[in-house]
């Protein structure tokens, strides 16, 4: 019972994040793809340090395609929510591995003295791989062929 109880507090607290996460991608305007030219060619400082200038530039790429950044956000709340609902755990779960991974090498490869961030991430990939490995038995038949 109790390890019932930790699995769903587990799936609401990356259902949250996620949930969450998706939503704040819509809060802000895209910016213009030619804004940080500007701000360069107008003597702007974007900034010295290299390391905030590669998460930037990171970012910025992703709203200037002009479909990954809503893409993200809507891939990230409908994870969320599908952890949340606590009957479509199993796909939502599914569905975040990839953008949790993505999240905790961003923090590892882009940030990697923010240890309290990269501890935060880490949690939330090990949350979802553990979420995936325990419902296993619920999920094994449509990834396993039986020969015989």
């Amino acid at each position: 019972m109790a390890v019932k109880i930790i699995h769903i507090v587990l799936r609401l607290i990356l259902g949250g994040m996620l949930a969450y996460g998706g939503i704040a991608k819509f809060s802000r305007p895209v910016p213009e793809p030619t804004q940080m030219i500007e701000q360069v060619r107008n003597g702007e400082d974007l900034t010295s340090d290299i390391k905030v200038l590669k998460i930037r530039n990171y970012i910025f790429g992703m709203k200037q395609t002009g479909y990954f950044w809503p893409f993200l956000g809507v891939v990230e709340f409908l994870a969320g929510i599908l952890l949340l609902s606590q009957v479509f755990g199993i796909l939502g779960a599914v569905i975040a591995l990839p953008v949790t991974l993505n999240i905790f090498f961003f923090h590892l490869f882009l940030e990697p003295d923010q240890i309290r961030e990269l501890l935060q991430t880490l949690g939330l990939l090990a949350i979802n791989i553990w979420l995936i490995v325990a419902a296993y038995p619920k999920w094994k038949q449509i990834v396993m062929d039986k020969i015989w």
